[in-house]
């Protein structure tokens, strides 16, 4: 292993995924690194032809609450595939993955809330930043379900990114102190009968974001309930169901919004 800016980067793993007509190799690899004594791992992918060609913008990835799955290392290669040089963070643990709600539920539980969210998450942007063919000054972050709350706090605590997207995200509203020092744009996609969100938290959020004076957006899917981009939800949680529809406009709806925020100053 080699050490750089104080990350433990594992060697590559080939990984080949096909891409539709992307004629290009995704590369992908396990990254260890560690934060407040907790090792932990992500999964990096980008396309192999592109460093060669100037640095690449950067998307941070934070898992739903199973932890680091197969799932959210499936959204990494399609960043991938998209150009982007995209890095799946790791909030639980190494190997710290389940399908059993009630722990699902205890690991979430132990950083909702906590200041843990915020800096466990900078722990993996910092990760992406390090890497030499990334551009620092073009990276944005993205969350599904229990990752979109924390892409919030992310940006909350004035992390340098240039935009995050909470797709079915658990709302938090920023807090006054927080206002002066959000950086990031924000683009909210919310299922509009998510019933684990309550119209009370909406209304708290949109509240919070616009007195912060700061540019957001939120698109609301019609019939699309929580963990909607999802295939895996198939209604056994009773509110959590995937939908076709509203996966395939909302993953459009970030690319267009990654088109306007990654040009420019």
């Amino acid at each position: 292993m080699r050490k750089r800016s104080g990350w433990w980067i594992l060697p590559a793993l080939a990984g080949i995924v096909a891409g539709g007509n992307v004629s290009a190799e995704i590369l992908t690899r396990d990254i260890e690194y560690e934060h407040e004594g907790v090792k932990l791992k992500g999964y990096l992918a980008y396309d192999s032809e592109l460093p060669s060609k100037g640095k690449l913008p950067g998307v941070l990835i934070i898992h739903e609450w199973w932890g680091l799955n197969d799932y959210a290392k499936r959204r990494a290669r399609m960043l991938a595939e998209l150009g982007y040089a995209a890095f799946a963070a790791d909030m639980y643990g190494a190997g710290k993955v389940t399908d059993q709600r009630d722990q699902a539920a205890k690991w979430s539980g132990e950083l909702y809330g906590s200041p843990l969210i915020r800096s466990r998450a900078r722990a993996g942007l910092d990760v992406l930043a390090n890497l030499p063919f990334v551009d620092v000054d073009r990276m944005a972050a993205i969350g599904y379900c229990f990752g979109g709350t924390t892409v919030l706090e992310l940006a909350y605590s004035g992390a340098p990114v240039r935009g995050v997207v909470s797709f079915h995200g658990g709302l938090t509203a920023p807090k006054s102190s927080d206002y002066d020092q959000i950086k990031a744009k924000f683009l909210i996609l919310h299922g509009a009968d998510d019933p684990f969100v309550s119209q009370e938290k909406v209304l708290e959020t949109q509240k919070g974001l616009r007195e912060a004076g700061v540019d957001w957006q939120m698109i609301y899917y019609g019939g699309a309930m929580h963990s909607f981009t999802n295939p895996a939800a198939d209604g056994s949680i009773p509110g959590a169901q995937y939908n076709a529809k509203a996966d395939a406009r909302s993953w459009e709806h970030m690319r267009l919004y990654f088109r306007e925020i990654m040009q420019g100053n």
